[in-house]
Formats: structure tokens, sequence, C-alpha cells
């Protein structure tokens, strides 16, 4: 039970953080990844948030497939919504203040 609720909060935070990746790539603008110098603050090319975003697409959909999410009030439905809710939070914050920092914003 554990693993299950564990698992799916790892798939919510991949699904989640897939998706400015895949956004900004496919928008061709650069965008933080943790390849960039500094990791997570400087920019990645386009290609290469497409690439980190599909990786975290792929490595959910792993997750999901043998640790299946259910999306209704159960211990893992709950933990993937709290995993997406958590890395969609963590990720406005961090790159709120890397664009306010960098003058990008």
């Amino acid at each position: 039970m554990i693993g299950l609720i564990i698992a799916n909060f790892f798939t919510g935070a991949l699904l989640c953080n897939s998706i400015p990746h895949l956004a900004a790539g496919l928008r061709g603008e650069a965008f933080p990844t943790p390849f960039a110098k500094p990791p997570g603050r400087g920019l990645s090319s386009p290609v290469v948030n497409v690439l980190w975003g599909l990786f975290n697409l792929l490595v959910a959909a792993l997750l999901a497939s043998y640790f299946p999410v259910v999306i209704k009030i159960t211990w893992g439905g709950l933990a993937f919504a709290l995993g997406f809710i958590l890395i969609a939070l963590h990720l406005a914050f961090h790159f709120g203040t890397v664009r306010r920092s960098s003058g990008r914003q």
C-alpha cells in the first residue's frame, strides 16, 4: 500500500514537471533544466526541454502502468494529487524567482 502511494506521488510530480518543459520547448523557448549551468537556474535549449519533458512524461507513464492511479478519493489518488500540486507550487516559486532575478519577467 505504501509503495503504491509513493509511486502515485511521483507519477503526479513527474507528470506535472513535464508540462512546463514541453510547453517551453514546443514554443521554441529556452527554459531552466537540471542540465543548465547553473542547474535549475540557467537556460537550456528548446530541444533539451522537449527531451527532458518527454523523459518526465515517460517515467510518469511507466510508473502509472505498474502502479495504476485511480483518480478518486483513495490514498493513491490523494498521493497523485499531492505530488502534482506540490511540484506545481515548487516550480511556480522556483522559476518565478529565477525569472525575477534574471530580469526576464
